[in-house]
């Protein structure tokens, strides 16, 4: 078994957070009317992608109805059909759609993770419970950033603590700390961060994030990982 594969599987066992256990796994009983009749995996969401990736994308949480349900990063939901349909359209994803675990979607060169793998209740995890699956993100940036070139944040709070953890590290972020915005850009030791509006529906709904502007992103990532590689 791999270091990532490793990594995952202790990962969905995890029951470290009451609120969130409790929250992903009634909704996965409840469920929404539309996935009435579907398995939900009411578990923590492993990360997902390329072992050899040189770009490590990092989000906030899973959608209690996407990924939640679905057990896969991003799939299952209006973000995720944002997500691989640009990355696909960049050449990271060998198709645009995401639906479930089994769909035939690879990534190539790219690895998804976010700062909470479980589904928190309004879509937003507490301070203690980003804290607290903060472990699990610098176990997995101590495994990846011997290969990782770029790393994409979606939001700000996964720019922050992208920013807090190669800190932590010992290497050296600038001050003041770099201020997140879509197309932000601020190269740390071996890698570079790049910033991106998320891809919810808050953001793409209201025109603030556009197909253009989120290919850009990615373009921009692959160019940096394909320089520094």
């Amino acid at each position: 078994m791999s270091s990532l594969e490793d990594f995952n599987a202790r990962l969905v066992e995890c029951r470290a957070c009451p609120r969130l256990v409790e929250w992903r796994e009634r909704v996965a009983t409840e469920k929404r009317a539309a996935f009435a009749n579907e398995d939900y995996w009411g578990r923590p969401v492993p990360s997902f992608g390329d072992p050899a990736a040189t770009t490590l994308v990092v989000g906030l949480a899973p959608a209690a109805h996407g990924a939640n349900r679905t057990g896969r990063m991003f799939t299952g939901d209006r973000s995720g059909d944002w997500l691989f349909a640009s990355l696909h359209r960049t050449g990271f994803a060998n198709q645009a759609t995401s639906t479930d675990r089994g769909d035939g979607l690879e990534l190539t060169g790219l690895w998804i993770t976010a700062m909470n793998h479980c589904a928190p209740p309004a879509n937003k995890p507490t301070t203690e419970e980003q804290a607290t699956c903060r472990t699990w993100l610098e176990e997995e940036f101590n495994t990846l950033l011997g290969q990782v070139r770029t790393v994409v944040c979606l939001g700000g709070l996964a720019w922050n603590a992208t920013l807090r953890l190669l800190s932590d590290r010992g290497l050296d972020v600038p001050r003041p700390r770099p201020r997140f915005g879509h197309l932000a850009e601020v190269e740390i030791g071996p890698v570079t961060v790049v910033g991106s509006y998320h891809p919810s529906q808050q953001n793409t709904f209201t025109g603030r994030l556009t197909e253009p502007m989120l290919d850009a992103v990615f373009d921009r990532a692959r160019a940096l990982s394909s320089a520094l590689g």
